[in-house]
């Protein structure tokens, strides 16, 4: 997995850190083992691409609904916990937490951005999903190109957009603490915990949460680091995605909780690299492994476009192009046991990507090109 000297990690961070596009920041609609650039340019992740539309976090949308979002299917999340659901975990203290609103918001000097249904109603009671940005990325750049505010309306959900403190070269605490690039410390890593656990009760204290349905979607950096959240957080979340993540060697091994969540595994196949160093595909294989060996249920993708954006197509139930990403946290409650999903049931969504399957080595990787070429 680390296929290169350590000394070339400080070439990564030159090579990452400039204005070339960063960490799953290239659409793509398709995908082989060794992708192609299409026509239709290149637009970041991070949220400068004219087409991205305004920011995202204040809310702008109006909608006709009452609190309803127009969502067709009843996802897990709204469904009533059954009597035996596991006891809710304590949060952390709220004292000195902010009156959180929609858009930027500041706990211990740390910053995060919220997206809220912009027709929320008194009554609601909405699922929360993390997100965590990639290298080079930010918290709107996240908002903007996951077209979260379109996805909180129409699903119910708040959407909270971790901000990276800005002191680490990969952006979030995520390396082994035998690699010998600074931030690597324990100490830092608890720092971050610490940001959840905090940013979670603040957002718990403004608004009516479901702590039943509360999860992380991590892009690259920010999925490495999902995975360690995943580990340390397993009773209070209710699910995870690791979209071009994974785990071992350079980056913290996976640390199994007291829980065994419900996980997505997303990764590009083959090509999916950042400058030789991390094998997104060795680093997602591993993680998936170690899931499945720990009785998680696993839902693993394999979209063969190398490091860019996963070419989603719209679900017929969903109006954004991420529609995948979102029913997988919502349609998984904390309630459900060890290696239990409602899909085993009744199978995926409608439109789900055939290059999706359930259970460790099942996926069939995306066949066809890509319009758009793997940038890290």
């Amino acid at each position: 997995m680390f296929t290169r000297s350590i000394p070339l990690l400080a070439v990564l961070l030159l090579a990452c850190s400039g204005t070339a596009s960063s960490t799953l920041d290239t659409a793509s609609g398709g995908g082989t083992g060794s992708p192609s650039a299409g026509a239709g340019g290149q637009s970041t992740f991070d949220g400068s691409s004219t087409s991205d539309g305004p920011a995202v976090g204040v809310t702008t949308a109006t909608s006709s609904s009452s609190g309803s979002g127009g969502m067709s299917t009843q996802l897990g999340c709204f469904d009533e916990p059954p009597a035996d659901a596991p006891p809710l975990s304590a949060l952390v203290d709220a004292t000195g937490c902010p009156d959180v609103k929609a858009g930027a918001n500041t706990v211990d000097n740390r910053t995060f951005l919220l997206a809220v249904p912009s027709d929320l109603q008194p009554d609601e009671k909405l699922p929360v999903v993390f997100l965590w940005h990639w290298l080079g990325g930010s918290g709107q750049g996240f908002l903007n190109k996951a077209e979260v505010q379109t996805a909180v309306d129409h699903y119910r959900f708040i959407g909270v957009a971790m901000e990276a403190k800005g002191d680490l070269p990969f952006k979030w605490p995520f390396l082994s603490a035998s690699t010998p690039v600074v931030g690597n410390s324990e100490k830092r890593v608890q720092e971050d915990l610490s940001f959840f656990d905090r940013t979670l009760a603040c957002v718990n204290h403004s608004f009516n949460i479901n702590r039943q349905c509360i999860s992380s979607v991590g892009v690259s950096a920010g999925a490495l680091f999902t995975q360690v959240l995943a580990g340390k957080r397993s009773e209070v979340l209710s699910s995870f995605e690791s979209l071009s993540g994974g785990e071992g060697d350079p980056v913290r091994s996976w640390n199994e909780g007291p829980r065994a969540l419900p996980a997505m595994v997303l990764w590009g196949g083959p090509t999916d690299s950042c400058a030789g160093i991390f094998s997104f595909d060795q680093l997602s294989k591993s993680l998936a492994n170690k899931l499945a060996k720990n009785e998680h249920f696993l839902l693993e993708c394999i979209h063969n476009c190398g490091h860019s954006v996963p070419p989603f197509e719209p679900l017929p139930s969903s109006p954004t192009t991420f529609g995948v990403m979102w029913e997988f946290v919502l349609d998984h409650p904390r309630w459900l046991k060890a290696g239990d999903s409602p899909w085993l049931k009744k199978g995926f969504p409608e439109g789900f990507p055939s290059w999706c399957s359930m259970g460790v080595g099942k996926a069939t990787p995306r066949v066809g090109a890509c319009k758009e070429k793997s940038s890290c």
